[in-house]
């Protein structure tokens, strides 16, 4: 613990916006230094400007937002946070689970203005921290391309790729991680810094899975793209009481398909659906579909296939309905997470503790294929070899009981599930919690990141409650 954290823990040093702190001259020059706004309470946009994609944390009150509009303004920011020892926030697509993406009292860097995505001839994109996932598949598909990623259109880049990225391209192409060839990051030392595989590759091995908000503030990202093709979809709904028969058969189905099928089941208590999307013809679609419908032993209630373009496929699987509290572009919901890290012994009794929870959806994704031909300690993102992910959900809002008890009801099904999921979790579904989660969320690889964060980080500027630094300021990207 630095002197600077041990006056701040003692009440020697004041809270941030209280009691003159920072003083209003500093303020004011930190204004003078910045190209984009600065929003302080009181100021006309405040109430926007601290909003992210939650609105349980509205209540929240930074001492300013910083608009950054230059890798300057970030600069800027880091050194008044790290000089005044205020925390502060990087907020990208502000899709945090805890709200790491704003702080009370502190500062929150919004890169929204960091939104460009250039499509270079030789199919690389350069791509701004603060663009979404909507407008970066548009303007990729324009130029003939495609980066994997997730397929919710407000999802933002920053955070999906610097915890791993996983979407409906994965077991052909990898993560979205996997695709990154540089990146633009502002460190403690509120140094920009750019860093590739040749350039700094302990903290870019760093950056491809270790979580956002751990080693600086990324500006933007270099990616390697893939040409753009149609995708088949499927999707399937079976009766109410086929969830345990579905998850039996999907398990054992999943890893025998191809890399260019992916699929994920959507379990609660009245739901069991599966669906998919494959890169080849529909009729072949279909026969490995038929397979998967036989291995249930249910005839499905729905069924609907067809070959979409890219972007409409990926629309096709942003279903709003599946986040429980989403009203147009805010939500008020949380999430956790396991990792399947083998074929469960008794599915039934996994869906006795998925549907034991009232509230709570569940969520499958599919992996194996190009993920797992990456090795385990080759990039920060630790959980390559397990065949699938688990996203639980709940509501959030007050007719669900609050943040409190969403969580209590989340905490059922998390701790619940079988030694077949172990100490796991994606870190880009944080749960403040996760047992046990820097085990969960980078397990082989906590160690080595520690160092790295230790290396660029040696005050713990950037420390939060699930961070790899040591305390000091505490800043996250969310």
């Amino acid at each position: 613990m630095d002197r600077r954290t041990f006056l701040r823990m003692s009440g020697a040093v004041p809270v941030a916006g209280l009691a003159g702190w920072p003083p209003p001259d500093d303020w004011a020059r930190l204004r003078r230094r910045l190209s984009g706004p600065l929003f302080r309470p009181g100021d006309p946009g405040y109430p926007e400007a601290k909003q992210a994609f939650f609105t349980m944390y509205d209540d929240r009150v930074p001492a300013a937002v910083v608009g950054a509009a230059r890798v300057e303004d970030v600069q800027a920011a880091v050194a008044f946070a790290a000089r005044h020892g205020l925390p502060v926030a990087a907020r990208g697509g502000g899709h945090s689970y805890p709200g790491y993406s704003t702080v009370d009292g502190g500062i929150v860097v919004d890169l929204s203005r960091f939104s460009g995505i250039e499509v270079r001839p030789d199919g690389r994109a350069v791509i701004g921290a603060g663009a979404r996932l909507g407008p970066i598949a548009t303007t990729l598909a324009a130029a003939g391309r495609v980066l994997p990623a997730g397929s919710c259109d407000t999802v933002g880049i920053a955070g999906l790729t610097l915890g791993g990225g996983v979407g409906v391209l994965d077991r052909k192409y990898g993560l979205t991680c996997d695709h990154l060839e540089a990146a633009r990051i502002v460190t403690a030392d509120a140094r920009p810094r750019t860093v590739s595989k040749t350039a700094e590759p302990d903290l870019f091995w760093a950056l491809r899975g270790g979580g956002g908000g751990n080693f600086g503030i990324v500006t933007g990202f270099t990616f390697r793209t893939v040409p753009i093709a149609d995708v088949a979809t499927f999707k399937l709904e079976f009766p109410a009481g086929t969830q345990a028969a579905l998850l039996a058969a999907w398990q054992e189905w999943q890893p025998s398909m191809p890399d260019e099928l992916w699929s994920g089941l959507n379990l609660d208590a009245t739901t069991s659906n599966a669906g998919g999307s494959f890169l080849g013809t529909e009729t072949r679609m279909n026969e490995l579909v038929d397979d998967l419908v036989r291995r249930v032993g249910t005839p499905p209630t729905e069924r609907d296939g067809r070959v979409l373009d890219h972007l409409a496929a990926m629309r096709s699987f942003d279903d709003p309905e599946s986040r429980p509290g989403a009203v147009a572009a805010r939500a008020a919901y949380v999430g956790t997470s396991r990792m399947l890290t083998r074929p469960a012994d008794d599915p039934a009794a996994v869906v006795e503790v998925l549907l034991g929870a009232p509230g709570v959806g569940t969520l499958v994704d599919s992996a194996g294929g190009a993920i797992a031909r990456v090795g385990v300690r080759e990039t920060a993102f630790p959980h390559r070899k397990a065949p699938a992910s688990f996203q639980f959900l709940h509501g959030a809002t007050p007719a669900d009981g609050g943040e409190a008890e969403a969580r209590c009801a989340l905490a059922v099904v998390r701790d619940g599930l079988g030694p077949e999921f172990g100490t796991t979790g994606y870190v880009n579904y944080l749960d403040p919690e996760m047992p046990d989660w820097a085990r969960a969320y980078y397990g082989v690889n906590v160690a080595r990141l520690r160092a790295v964060a230790r290396k660029y980080d040696p005050r713990g500027i950037f420390a939060f409650p699930q961070g790899l630094s040591s305390p000091g300021s505490t800043v996250h990207m969310g």
